[in-house]
């Protein structure tokens, strides 16, 4: 029950993220540009990733599950550290903050510069952003729900968490017609970050045929452990930047 738990949240979370950047740029060319060439562009991206989807779950499944664990684990790692390296670089005041509304009002000032189409033709060039910006965002999603879902047999679990994700960043920015600027992006990529590098650890784990103390329970002891670790690193990170130190120095 607790690893359904972490699987849900954590697809849910990173979906959501993901969410709200293609959001940001349908939102900026809609409402500079039109609405129906960037949709009609959300609607094959949608159906691409779909097609991904149902190619990928099953073929994964064909591998033996403690190879599937340490492939999908090793993945999880360079997929998590990197989210989990930005967010410490980001806490720690290194690199800056995205910033929603400035994507936005960047997105929304190129579609105005762009030449727009003739109101009866495809406006090709939203259609196009709109398309690359969801089918790109859209692949990490896809990333997530295969890997997870299919590691655990739980593929229908981590779609509903991150249809449900979808779902709920649509509606609120459907109905604000606003970048979601309150979003705490990077405290959520710092959480996601944590939970995908957990996981990776303890599925490349099994996969190397380490058997955990508590079994699924073992997640919350790396989970705590990588916290720990990961505000050590702001903390110290935050002391260079205030002494003048580049990142990697030594205080």
């Amino acid at each position: 029950m607790s690893h359904d738990l972490f699987l849900f949240l954590t697809t849910f979370l990173a979906s959501g993220v993901e969410a709200v950047e293609a959001l940001t740029i349908v939102l900026a060319l809609g409402v500079v540009r039109g609405w129906r060439a960037p949709l009609i562009g959300v609607g094959i991206a949608a159906l691409v990733l779909g097609v991904i989807v149902a190619v990928l779950g099953p073929a994964l499944r064909l591998l033996p599950i403690d190879t599937l664990r340490l492939f999908v684990g090793a993945l999880l790692l360079i997929f998590g550290l990197q989210w989990l390296r930005k967010a410490i670089l980001r806490a720690s005041g290194y690199t800056a903050l995205h910033d929603e509304g400035a994507a936005f009002a960047a997105e929304r000032e190129q579609a105005s510069e762009t030449r727009r189409a003739a109101p009866t033709k495809m406006d090709w060039y939203s259609f196009t952003v709109a398309f690359k910006g969801v089918l790109l965002e859209g692949l990490e999603v896809v990333f997530i729900v295969v890997t997870f879902g299919a590691t655990e047999g739980r593929i229908p679990l981590a779609a509903a968490a991150a249809l449900a994700a979808i779902a709920l960043v649509v509606v609120v920015g459907m109905a604000v017609r606003a970048p979601l600027e309150r979003v705490p992006e990077n405290t959520i990529k710092f959480a996601v970050g944590l939970l995908l590098t957990s996981f990776g650890v303890f599925w490349g784990g099994e996969g190397a045929g380490v058997s955990w103390p508590g079994s699924d329970l073992a997640i919350l002891a790396i989970l705590a452990f990588l916290a720990l670790l990961s505000f050590a690193f702001v903390r110290q990170l935050r002391r260079q930047r205030l002494a003048g130190l580049p990142v990697g120095a030594s205080a």
